[in-house]
């Protein structure tokens, strides 16, 4: 099923939308996408968060998101509330202000943190201000 890609970053209900899109979809958000599964590789990166970051999908894609892609988001205010929710069995939809930092100069951003007990790949939405 392809989803119409008017997504806001803020929207309800936006992570069964974003399972729902195809890559061209997903490709045409004005906000950067990170998919990652349980084991923590990234299997979905959207075209606005690669251009952004400045990181291919080569280098990301297959790669484990906390540890390789972005070791700066390997704390308690983003990785942890992954592992907690799973844990819990819960679902998660929190949104942070948060600063990039790896590879680039230091870069405001918002991140929505989406999660739910039974869906396969958990997202990290990447707004930047």
């Amino acid at each position: 099923m392809t989803m119409q890609a008017d997504a806001g970053f803020d929207d309800p209900g936006l992570a069964e939308r974003l399972e729902a899109m195809d890559e061209a979809a997903l490709d045409a958000l004005q906000f950067g996408v990170i998919g990652f599964g349980r084991d923590g590789r990234v299997l979905r990166y959207n075209t606005f968060e690669s251009q952004a970051a400045g990181l291919s999908p080569e280098r990301v894609l297959d790669k484990d998101l906390f540890s390789v892609v972005a070791p700066c988001m390997n704390n308690f205010l983003v990785a942890q509330r992954f592992a907690d929710a799973l844990d819990a069995g819960e679902a998660l939809d929190d949104t942070i202000p948060y600063v990039l930092t790896l590879r680039m100069r230091p870069t405001k951003v918002r991140l929505r943190l989406l999660s739910a007990p039974q869906a396969a790949l958990a997202y990290v939405l990447v707004q930047r201000l």
